[in-house]
């Protein structure tokens, strides 16, 4: 039997798989999934970097009980570290293409869209 913490963990990788198949549903190629930055410093990791033309979204994936419940999960602290990685990795990769943040919920056994978000 799996504690809590473990199944709680394997249930968000799940969760973001599914993200990643909805994505892929929807035109977008995935560039990086958990695409950390900043080790030792104020490190952000965004779940998932996806394109579709000249855009890039970064996608925030929350497996909870409701979509209220997963947008209380983001705290204003983890919002900031968020754009500052994207900034980042836009400036490193893709210096001219469009981005925007987006939230991917997954309550029960729905996926919710959120554009443009965070």
């Amino acid at each position: 039997m799996l504690s809590k913490n473990k199944s709680s963990y394997k249930s968000g990788l799940f969760a973001e798989w599914r993200a990643r198949w909805f994505l892929r549903f929807n035109g977008f190629k995935i560039l990086k999934s958990r695409y950390v930055t900043g080790q030792n410093t104020n490190r952000a990791e965004i779940d998932i970097i996806a394109k579709r033309k000249n855009l890039i979204i970064f996608v925030e994936v929350k497996k909870r009980e409701t979509i209220e419940c997963a947008f209380d999960a983001i705290t204003s602290k983890q919002s900031t570290r968020l754009r500052m990685a994207a900034e980042n990795y836009l400036a490193k990769k893709h210096p001219f293409c469009d981005a925007r943040f987006d939230v991917i919920t997954v309550c029960e056994r729905k996926i919710h869209w959120f554009k443009n978000t965070i």
